[in-house]
């Protein structure tokens, strides 16, 4: 239980009080120390303060007194004090009275107001931000004048934002632009005045001036009479006259050329929307004046919204879009002739989110109830299409000129509305606010306009005091008040705002409040319990609003709120009603239906209806997505608040289906169901952007019973393509240029009832068209109606007068029956009619006609008329229809008439009609006795071009009448014609005639052999009926169905047909058929004998047979070839109704082939390739098939033709891959070669120079390998330059390459084949060891070592050997022969361990050499035979009787290179040989090449597996290398 403890607000101090007079004074003082900081406006005011100060204040009282004192000295102060405040008040409201009258004369109204602000405790620049409620000071007056002299009504206002005054007659507004030179608005100097120029006496009304701004509105009314002079009548009240607003006729003429069209932008991006125009006069000093509207409401320039009109175009440009400036445009221009108007849709997209998945911005940020500081945020939620659904919502503040934001609610609120307190008074500050999913937080929305936290119950403390009736006195409150300590309690505490997450408590200031600064105290407690709880101990409040957000749920809480300055508190306010936190409402209910609708090639009209439970609807959001995908996407980015919507951007061809959501305060209802899915068709008319209806005309008053009008109107011109099947009526005060729906569901019928209307008011109307295109342009608007109750007897107008049927010297008329008909009801019509221009009109019935048509005769070709039609009851003749369009009597060229005829094929009777004119969007509309037909069983119209045809189904009497056709969309194209009796009569028999033929026959009878060898003998008519009958007849008798023998027919392909099984020879002879349909008859023979007979008794056996072939395995295609790309032969073939146990061979001259894989006869397909192709693939090849249902063979022989078609396929394939030429050197020659994908030489290759073919010889030889074709020129010489050219032929196609040898590229060539051969010269003519050396020789110490080889070289080569790279020199020990220029020893006498090492050979002649080597190791008698390194075989020791003893007479060299001997003769089995360079060639000399005694040190001994330096046998010529 909570201790009732006295707040520390509630103890009351002594030395906290203070005197009136004290008061004063401190704050005076006050005053004069910040003179040097604030500028006072005026000299004598401050002058007058200063004497009121002096007169108020006491000597006793210049030092302060405030020092403390015991309770009997505060009390005989206090008694003290309040005796001296009641003789100060009478002073100082004396005082303040004659100062006031006395200083009004020199200081005028805005310097008071000046001065006001200035006593107020807010610096200058913050005072311009100030919110305040207009308020006059000076107010309107009545007044009372004389016809035909002005008058002038003025008023001053005050406010801020500065208010905008519009003033009003009668409550309608007063518009200069309708009446020029009538009325004149003016505002100098903070002077609102309205001047009427030249009174009238309809002028007398009650004028009022509205001033409006953000904060609220002010109204000043005032009389003016307008009297008559004496004579002229009395003064007149014009309350019942009507007052028709006209157009003000701008002195321009302009006219809109390029319109801007629906547009699309993105959020952060930028938009233009230009309009050109065409401007006459053009006058660069003075545009036209032009309005920009979004959604109906007046835009204005700022930085949001630019605009500027000139140089022939009006423009608005967003330069920062925001989901906020969705919306529709629209642009008012002022014309000479009225306003001309356009608009066009705007739709803003998201940008792309801040992260995946996030949801969009926010938008429609705005702050309402702006206190000292609290500010309630409210906004719209986004659409949320494919996203997570939002959870909550940031809200950001940041102050005027910072850009430093400031979270507001540190956990997302759910509600789209949120309450910002801890403002600093006087700041100003705009808000944004973030949406909040799982995904992430959104973007942010678009930051509010400013707002400055102040308090709102400041403006209200100001008032005007009248001062004899002439001057005004502005003061605050509190000089009224008298002086006032401790404030008055709050009253009226109560929650204006409830939910979820927070409850908003509101009250009322107290009064009196104090001069003191004021702020207020707040507790609570559970409802009942009376246990009361402070809850704003850390925050002081200054406005009379303060949210909660830590309340229970489920609990009901009372509020009660003190207030408190620095004297003290007051007393608590009296509780509030049990307040629970709870949402007082939820999202709306889903949508109703959704239709959508056809409108343009990219767009939809989608309507829907309104939910169930609207709960403070802010809009709706539409969603699409293609048809078959799961992807929605949102069509609108911004609330729309109207029930029907068209969806732009939508790709033509594609079909969608639609949603709508209701969007509340709570966020979007649940989706509507999906509306049907509708296919977005492009326009109809080529051309034609918009194929939807033209603006209806001709809007007529039928009737009006003082609530409501009846309309009527005619149907457009051009229906657009598709039935007009809705219109929507718009209406407006004839005074307002604001227009309003009539209708949300769409009328049907070109007739309309508008209630609710006000009786004695004057309403115009407009209509719009709409097909399954879309709503078309909207009527010019209709002539001033007064809604005024019909009482007469007579009928009211007939209506919808139209023509049809218009000739050079007739036409018919045609009209509807008044929907008024009086007292009686209607006999009759008369027509009357009048040529254009005149008012003379004749009659042209001498009695009432009873039908609604006439043919009207007699007419002067190329003369215009106008009709009207009358209509008679009882009680007289009626009001007269409105006026028909002019009507020229003249047909329109080409004009053809309907024709009576009948079809040549069918014996339709029909009536047929040729247009003369016609378009896409056209249709026929046939009338009998000009009512429209429709849907009749007796008749069937079918159009085709520009002919309509209107056909008789059983044409009889009930037929005959007159038949009349329209066509629709044109310039009045129309017909008639009159059936009568005699005609149909013609026609009729005609018909009987052209019905009874002989049965036309598209096929006489033949005959078709099937599978099995059955044959069909068949035969087709134009048309059968079900009642057909007919015959076969084979040699000359009549044949049934039987066994073997199947006769049918089909009435619907007409179809006989007879089918026999066995076709033998005794089936040969003549075929006849007798058909009988009706009356009708045919006949058709067949002649099957002969020669004819025999190629179908063959064609019959043969499929007999194959018949039987298929009912076991068979091969469904026989063999055939193919050739791969990468040029491989395929044997081919297909098989049909296998198992796995059938069995699959192949075979070549019997001879069986087994290939690598394995035929798979379940796949349904074997084959068998041939790789490199060539002539010894001749032969017969066949393919078994066989299993224990039977076998089957095909047979594929690959010789002549076919060899040759397989040869021609693979040099189709080789030709389209060859390589160009490419040149080639050798020793022997230059070579040309072709590089293909296969080559052989069964290919038809033609090598040819200079054009000239080229046979293969020993000078041009031609061959080629299974990769290439090549052509070497063997010893070339300089006759051989010239184009060289293979041509390779497929048979269809030659495939040619060429390379020209000649110039540099043959110089090249040349000089690299001299090159070449040098080099292979000197590659053969080397010196070199042939043979007898190992690689590896263990020998036992003491034994004796040879080392023998056969060298040889041309010229004969020197030999040279080395130990460990040191030349050996001939000794005892070691001795070194060359004998006979062939055979090379090195013996060691009596081995030794030294001798061990690396032994080599070099043999060297004047092409080059060979370098050799042997390794040697000696190994004491009894030691282990170490083993061959490095992986030789083991060698047994070399003794001299195992030395190779070289021949007394070495051969003499041969010009080819001394063969290597076989391994097998060489004592080791690997040898490696090194080659040194050759040195350069040189010309014979007797004097051989000095010896080096040592390698060279830059050489050392070469390993055994160096190569040789000397040029590469082949060496690539300049030519491009092979592709």
């Amino acid at each position: 239980m909570a201790s009732k403890v006295t707040p520390w607000y509630k103890k009351k101090r002594v030395s906290q009080v203070k005197t009136d007079y004290a008061y004063d004074h401190t704050k005076c003082v006050c005053a004069k120390q910040q003179t040097a900081v604030r500028t006072s406006s005026s000299k004598s005011v401050s002058q007058v303060q200063a004497q009121a100060t002096v007169a108020m204040a006491e000597p006793a009282y210049t030092i302060p007194a405030f020092r403390q004192r015991t309770a009997d000295e505060g009390t005989e102060e206090y008694q003290r004090v309040s005796t001296k405040v009641g003789k100060g008040l009478t002073v100082i409201q004396e005082e303040l009275h004659r100062m006031r009258v006395a200083t009004k004369a020199q200081v005028d109204s805005i310097a008071i107001q000046r001065e006001v602000r200035n006593m107020m405790y807010k610096k200058t620049d913050v005072l311009d931000d100030i919110p305040k409620l207009p308020d006059f000071l000076v107010a309107l007056r009545p007044h009372t004048v004389w016809e035909k002299t002005p008058v002038k009504l003025f008023c001053t206002v005050q406010g801020n934002p500065r208010p905008i005054v519009k003033w009003y007659k009668g409550g309608v507004p007063v518009d200069p632009l309708t009446a020029p030179g009538k009325y004149k608005i003016e505002n100098k100097y903070g002077v609102h005045s309205l001047i009427i120029s030249r009174c009238a006496v309809s002028d007398t009304a009650e004028y009022s001036a509205v001033a409006t701004n953000l904060h609220g509105t002010a109204t000043s009314k005032a009389t003016v009479t307008v009297k008559r002079a004496s004579g002229s009548g009395e003064s007149c009240q014009l309350g019942l006259v009507p007052h028709l607003t006209e157009i003000h006729p701008s002195k321009l003429e302009v006219s809109m050329l390029d319109r801007f069209f629906v547009s699309f932008g993105v959020e952060g991006g930028s938009i233009s929307l230009v309009c050109t125009l065409v401007v006459v006069p053009d006058l660069p000093n003075l545009p036209p004046l032009a309005q920009w509207y979004r959604d109906d409401k007046l835009l204005k320039p700022s930085k949001l919204a630019e605009m500027s009109v000139g140089g022939g175009a009006a423009r608005l440009t967003l330069p920062h879009l925001a989901k906020d400036d969705e919306g529709l445009y629209t642009l008012r221009i002022f014309t000479k002739d009225g306003t001309t108007e356009h608009s066009a849709y705007l739709f803003v997209s998201d940008a792309d989110p801040s992260a995946p998945g996030a949801p969009g911005a926010p938008l429609s940020v705005k702050a309402y109830d702006i206190n000292a500081d609290y500010v309630l945020v409210a906004w719209k939620p986004p659409n949320t299409v494919n996203e997570v659904a939002i959870t909550g919502y940031f809200v950001d503040r940041c102050e005027s000129g910072s850009d430093t934001w400031v979270q507001c609610n540190d956990a997302p609120v759910k509600v789209c509305k949120y309450p910002v307190h801890g403002l600093k008074v006087g700041h100003s500050y705009h808000f944004r606010v973030r949406a909040v999913n799982s995904a992430g937080i959104s973007r942010p929305s678009r930051k509010s306009d400013k707002v400055t936290a102040l308090d709102a119950a400041e403006s209200e403390r100001l008032q005007v005091i009248k001062i004899e009736g002439k001057y005004d006195i502005v003061i605050k409150d509190d000089d009224l008040e008298g002086y006032v300590t401790i404030p008055g309690e709050p009253t009226d505490v109560h929650a204006s705002e409830i939910f979820k997450s927070y409850v908003v408590l509101s009250w009322k200031p107290p009064s009196p409040r104090g001069r003191a600064p004021l702020w207020y105290v707040i507790e609570k407690c559970l409802a009942g319990t009376g246990a009361w709880q402070r809850i704003n101990t850390a925050v002081k409040l200054h406005s009379p609003r303060y949210p909660v957000f830590d309340l229970q749920d489920g609990q009901k809480y009372q509020f009660r709120v003190y207030s408190v300055n620095l004297y003290g508190s007051s007393e608590a306010s009296e509780p509030s009603e049990p307040i629970q936190k709870v949402d007082e409402d939820g999202v709306p209910s889903a949508p109703g239906q959704v239709v959508a609708t056809r409108n343009t090639k990219s767009s939809v009209f989608v309507q829907w209806d309104a939910p169930k439970h609207l709960k403070k609807l802010m809009g709706y959001y539409i969603d699409g997505r293609i048809a078959g995908s799961k992807e929605w996407f949102p069509c609108n980015h911004k609330p729309f608040k109207h029930t029907r919507f068209v969806v732009h951007g939508l790709i033509p061809g594609e079909s969608y289906t639609f949603r709508v959501q209701a969007v509340n305060v709570y966020g979007l209802s649940e989706e509507s169901q999906e509306s049907s899915s509708i296919t977005v068709e492009p326009a109809l008319g080529k051309g034609v952007e918009y194929a939807t209806p033209s603006a209806p005309f001709g809007i007529t008053l039928l009737s009006c019973d003082g609530s409501s009008m009846t309309l009527a109107w005619k149907s457009p011109k051009h229906c657009g393509g598709s039935k007009v099947n809705a219109y929507y009526i718009d209406k407006r005060n004839a005074d307002s240029l604001v227009w309003k729906e009539v209708n949300l569901a769409a009328v049907t019928e070109r007739i309309c009832t508008v209630d609710n209307l006000t009786e004695g008011t004057f309403y115009e109307f407009k209509v719009q068209a709409a097909n399954m295109a879309g709503v078309g342009v909207p009527s010019a608007p209709s002539a001033p109606m007064k809604c005024e109750a019909w009482t007469m007897e007579e009928p009211g107008p007939a209506y919808d007068l139209s023509f049809s049927e218009v000739r050079g010297q007739s036409l018919v008329l045609l009209w509807k029956a008044p929907v008024y008909t009086g007292a009686s009801a209607v006999t009759g019509y008369l027509v009357d009619m009048a040529k254009k221009g005149s008012s003379e009109f004749v009659t042209l019935t001498q009695e009432a006609v009873n039908r609604r048509y006439l043919q009207v005769t007699g007419l002067k070709e190329g003369e215009t008329y106008v009709f009207r039609v009358r209509s008679v009851n009882a009680a007289g003749v009626g009001k007269p229809s409105q006026l028909s369009e002019p009507i020229c009597a003249k047909a329109l060229p080409g004009t053809q008439e309907i024709v009576a005829g009948v079809d040549e094929e069918t014996g339709d009777v029909f009536l047929s009609f040729e247009a003369c004119e016609i378009c896409e969007m056209s249709k026929f509309v046939w009338s009998k006795n000009y009512k429209a037909i429709g849907e009749c069983p007796r008749v069937a119209t079918t159009d085709k071009g520009r002919t309509s045809r209107l056909t008789f189904s059983s044409p009889n009497k009930d037929d005959l009448g007159s038949y009349s056709v329209v066509v629709t969309d044109t310039d009045g194209v129309s017909a008639s014609h009159t059936l009568t009796e005699d005609a149909l009569n013609t026609m009729l028999e005609l018909s009987y005639a052209i019905r009874h033929p002989i049965i036309p026959l598209k096929h006489g009878l033949n005959y078709e052999v099937l599978e099995k060898g059955h044959v069909r003998f068949w035969l087709q008519a134009v048309k059968l009926s079900s009642s057909v009958s007919y015959r076969f007849i084979v040699n000359d008798k009549e044949v049934t169905s039987g066994e073997g023998i199947k006769i049918s027919h089909d009435v619907a392909t007409g179809v006989i047909q007879m089918t026999v099984d066995h076709f033998t020879r005794a089936n040969e002879g003549t075929y006849t058929v007798q058909i009988h349909d009706g009356k009708a008859k045919a006949q058709s023979s067949l002649v099957l004998v002969g020669d004819v007979f025999k190629a179908a008794l063959k064609e019959a056996e043969f499929q007999r047979k194959e018949h039987i072939r298929k009912q076991g395995p068979h091969f469904s295609e026989y063999l055939y070839f193919t050739v791969t790309e990468d040029c491989t032969v395929m044997l081919a073939c297909k098989v049909a109704n296998v198992k796995k146990e059938t069995s699959f061979h192949w075979y070549k001259e019997d001879d069986e082939i087994v290939p690598e894989t394995p035929p798979n006869v379940m796949s349904g397909a074997c084959s068998l390739p041939i790789p490199l192709f060539s002539r010894k693939d001749h032969g017969i090849y066949k393919a078994v098939l066989s299993d224990d249902r039977g076998k089957d063979t095909s047979v594929f022989d690959i010789s002549g033709q076919v060899f040759d078609d397989i040869i021609n396929a693979l040099a189709k394939n080789a030709g389209a891959s060859a390589s160009e030429l490419v040149l080639q050197c050798t020793p022997e020659g230059i070579r040309l070669q072709c590089y293909m994908n296969y080559y052989t030489e069964e290919m038809k290759t033609i090598w040819k120079h200079k054009e000239s073919k080229i046979a293969s010889s020993e000078k041009m030889r031609i061959g080629g390998t299974a990769e290439m074709a090549w052509m070497q020129i063997c010893d070339p010489s300089d006759k051989e330059k010239g184009n060289y050219s293979i041509e390779i032929s497929d048979g269809v196609q030659t495939h040619t390459r060429s390379f020209d040898l000649s110039g540099q590229a043959y110089t090249d060539a040349y000089e690299e084949y001299l090159r070449l051969k040098a080099a292979a010269f000197a590659e053969k003519n080397r010196g070199r060891v042939v043979g007898g050396l190992p690689d590896v020789v263990t020998i036992m110490e003491a034994k004796s070592l040879s080392l023998t080889c056969t060298v040889w070289g041309e010229p004969t080569p020197e030999v040279t050997w080395f130990k460990n790279e040191q030349e050996v020199a001939s000794t005892e020990h070691t001795k070194v022969t060359f004998e006979g220029g062939k055979f090379a020893s090195l013996v060691i006498t009596k081995v030794t361990p030294e001798d061990s090492g690396k032994y080599s050979i070099n043999v060297r002649n004047k092409y080059g050499g060979e370098f050799v080597e042997i390794t040697v190791s000696v190994y004491k008698q009894g030691e282990q035979i170490p083993e061959p390194k490095l992986g030789h075989p083991k060698t047994p020791a070399a003794t001299p009787a195992s030395t190779p003893v070289p021949p007394k007479s070495p051969a003499p060299p041969s010009k080819t290179p001394t063969p290597v001997p076989p391994k097998a003769q060489t004592p080791a089995s690997m040898r490696s040989q090194a080659s040194t360079p050759a040195s350069t060639p040189i010309p014979k000399s007797p004097t051989p090449v000095p010896k080096s005694p040592t390698p060279t040190p830059k050489s050392p001994t070469p390993s055994r597996s160096a190569k040789s330096p000397t040029p590469p046998r082949f060496m690539k010529s300049p030519t491009p290398p092979r592709k």
